[in-house]
């Protein structure tokens, strides 16, 4: 199968999704010697525009899962934004160590739709976004040593590929719903309007948070104004410089605390071929 170019696309408020995505790229394209192009999706800007491909890319595609799915604000997106005209696939999803749960199958039938063909997939756990603790310092070595065995086995599908193959099989359901979050009493919690307040005695208004939210909710006039939806992926708390922006709804603390309580188990990293 000739190949010309790898793509790194992903989605990641705070870097890990991205460090996943591109270190699986690079090291492909480099092993093919091929040129590595990179789409960044995170910010509003870029989802403003929409991307082509063609039978002779890959396509690294990562997002973070979100209750156990696709991030739902971004779905739409990621479900019209792309047309993949007979590119290949490798999607990739990270979750915070509680589980991935079926954001790895409803990335892979996206992709499938939009013209895709899914040859491999993984899924990694990374340091939590609400949480210092759960899973601290992931991806770590260890985790860097299964994606490289993800890229290896790529190459070598590659290397054997005469035909388009059927799509890669991987664990979950594209069509179950979402994780319904729990607190420390094992009540289901509700935070879907919880939003990042902001300690006026630390923020020096540099506006870090509004330029780097992926929603485009943050005031750049003044940031601790909230104008629009908030997806809780804490790029601006753990954005800011001056540690000014925490979360303080009593729900979501009691499902934050309920995971490093009940998750502190390592969530092992799974490919699929």
């Amino acid at each position: 199968m000739e190949i010309k170019t790898v793509y790194a696309v992903y989605f990641s408020a705070t870097g890990r999704t991205r460090k996943v995505v591109t270190t699986l790229a690079n090291a492909i394209a480099q092993t093919l010697e091929l040129p590595l192009e990179t789409v960044d999706f995170t910010l509003p800007a870029a989802r403003e525009e929409t991307y082509a491909f063609t039978d002779k890319d890959l396509v690294i595609f990562g997002t973070p899962t979100y209750a156990g799915k696709v991030p739902n604000k971004l779905l739409p997106f990621v479900q019209t934004g792309f047309a993949g005209n007979g590119a290949l696939a490798v999607p990739v999803v990270t979750f915070g160590n509680r589980s991935f749960d079926n954001s790895l199958a409803e990335l892979c039938a996206s992709l499938e739709n939009a013209g895709f063909h899914t040859i491999a997939a993984g899924a990694f756990a990374c340091q939590h976004a609400f949480s210092d603790t759960l899973a601290a310092g992931r991806p770590d070595r260890e985790d860097m040593t299964v994606l490289a065995q993800l890229g290896a086995a790529v190459v070598t599908k590659l290397g054997k590929m005469t035909e388009i193959p059927a799509p890669v099989q991987v664990d979950g359901d594209a069509d179950a719903p979402y994780y319904r979050p729990r607190g420390l009493d094992g009540e289901p919690k509700n935070f879907l309007k919880a939003k990042p307040q902001t300690d006026r005695s630390k923020c020096t208004g540099c506006g870090v948070c509004a330029a780097l939210c992926p929603m485009g909710s943050i005031s750049r006039e003044d940031p601790a104004e909230v104008t629009g939806v908030c997806i809780k992926c804490h790029a601006c708390v753990r954005n800011c410089p001056t540690g000014a922006k925490y979360f303080d709804d009593e729900a979501f603390l009691s499902h934050k605390a309920m995971l490093e309580r009940d998750y502190t188990r390592r969530a092992d990293a799974k490919i699929f071929l």
